[in-house]
């Protein structure tokens, strides 16, 4: 990957990773009558193939092997392996289960548990129109609580599990195709026996539906690592402005199919919910634009001291 800013390129990649990510609700029901459990093994196992095939591909073994043998980025790293895993199975079994547009607002309200996070752990400050927006969200998730009866489980697992995710890499600082080589890694020993165990019972389904199932099955390697590669590319010739207005791609998406495509349930209730959750996202946006172009005429204004 160049060092150089490519933008018309680096666009392209993050459109294609967002896209990709927010075609996954299609994507998972094709490996019926597998269940999120199975479909989360084969994931990870073949992913764990997949990406190691990759390091040597790209020439990366030497950077993987450092990654193995500093203790702090193998703890930090197990980690994020854990909460991946659960953020994977959670999302499989939503989407196999109806639950396409809850799984849509956990990616939605993901940047602003993520801030949250940054002021717990981190002990970052947030701004005033930054702290408006989390309240807004916080509206939301009473509002679609009390639409659905209960709180929406599924999106707050979903957004806290990814916000932790997120936040444990980065503390890690391990670049994302040695990162996710590793945690595969991890998990590819427990993936595989559990999987050999449910063929010995008969109770698995790679063999049982026939090779276009089993090629499927296959297939969920490639596809968990090539919207990774495409946004690793884009985060070297893109700006991270652009690549996190970027992001809202993905629930966008994802919230299209649930309603259009999969024609699951929206009712007034749900609509205000979701539409306080746009409204906090935009305020945060906005915002976030906006401090970042006064950073840029400060830096400027001092330059030019």
């Amino acid at each position: 990957m160049p060092e150089s800013p490519d933008p018309r390129r680096g666009l392209a990649f993050g459109v294609a990773a967002y896209v990709m990510w927010g075609l996954f609700p299609l994507y998972f029901p094709l490996m019926k009558p597998a269940g999120a459990v199975e479909i989360l093994g084969h994931r990870v196992f073949w992913s764990c193939l997949t990406m190691g095939l990759l390091v040597v591909l790209v020439q990366r073994t030497r950077q993987l092997r450092e990654v193995v043998r500093d203790p702090r980025a193998r703890t930090l790293l197990t980690i994020a392996a854990l909460l991946v895993a659960t953020n994977w199975a959670v999302y499989i079994w939503a989407v196999n289960n109806g639950r396409v547009v809850e799984a849509a607002l956990g990616y939605f309200i993901n940047p602003l548990v993520t801030v949250l996070m940054g002021i717990v752990v981190l002990g970052e400050r947030l701004r005033r129109l930054q702290w408006l927006a989390v309240l807004v969200a916080t509206l939301a998730v009473v509002v679609l609580t009390i639409d659905y009866g209960h709180p929406p489980w599924v999106a707050l697992v979903l957004a806290l599990t990814f916000g932790s995710y997120g936040l444990t890499k980065k503390i890690a600082g391990v670049e994302a195709i040695e990162s996710l080589t590793f945690e595969t890694a991890v998990l590819a020993p427990v993936a595989a026996g559990f999987l050999l165990v449910l063929e010995w019972q008969s109770r698995g389904t790679f063999t049982a539906e026939g090779p276009h199932h089993t090629l499927l099955l296959m297939t969920t390697g490639i596809v968990t690592a090539g919207p990774l590669l495409c946004f690793s590319a884009a985060a070297v010739r893109i700006q991270m402005v652009t690549l996190g207005l970027l992001q809202y791609m993905t629930p966008v998406l994802q919230f299209a199919l649930g309603v259009l495509w999969f024609h699951e349930a929206m009712p007034t209730g749900r609509w205000i919910g979701f539409g306080l959750v746009w409204v906090a996202l935009a305020m945060f946006t906005v915002e976030a634009l906006g401090h970042r172009r006064r950073q840029l005429d400060l830096a400027a204004e001092a330059t030019a001291l």
